[in-house]
C-alpha cells in the first residue's frame, strides 16, 4: 500500500539565489538568500560555497515547508560583511539529498554591480 506522496520519488527543487540589496550594502552588510522550491522529499540540505569554497559566513536555514501540492520548499540565508561581499566573485547555493549529485545555482557577484 503506497501513500500518494511516495509515488513522487525524488524531485529536485528549483534553486534561486537572490543578491543583497544596495540599501543593505550601504549599511555594511550583505545577505544572500537561496530559495529552493518544489523539491521532494523533505530532507534536501542547502549549503553555501563562496568562490567555490565552503562558506565561512553566517548561515541560517528554514525547515522545509510543505506546499499544497505535496512538494517542499526551503530557504537558506548567508550573511557576509559588505567589504567581504565586494571581494567575492561568486556565491553558490548547493542542494544535496542523500548520496545524489548536488544541484547548484551560482550567482556571479559582478552581475550585481553597484549602480
Amino acid at each position: 500500500f503506497i501513500f500518494g506522496t511516495e509515488t513522487l520519488g525524488r524531485v529536485p527543487p528549483s534553486l534561486t539565489v537572490l543578491a543583497p540589496s544596495s540599501e543593505e550594502l550601504q549599511q555594511g552588510k550583505a545577505t544572500v538568500m537561496c530559495v529552493a522550491n518544489k523539491g521532494f522529499p523533505s530532507d534536501w540540505r542547502l549549503s553555501w560555497k563562496v568562490d567555490g569554497r565552503s562558506s565561512s559566513g553566517e548561515e541560517s536555514r528554514s525547515p522545509g515547508a510543505l506546499q499544497n501540492d505535496g512538494h517542499y520548499s526551503w530557504s537558506s540565508t548567508l550573511r557576509l560583511p559588505a567589504d567581504q561581499w565586494e571581494k567575492v566573485g561568486s556565491v553558490t547555493c548547493e542542494a544535496t539529498q542523500g548520496s545524489h549529485t548536488p544541484l547548484s545555482e551560482t550567482l556571479m557577484t559582478d552581475q550585481c554591480s553597484q549602480s
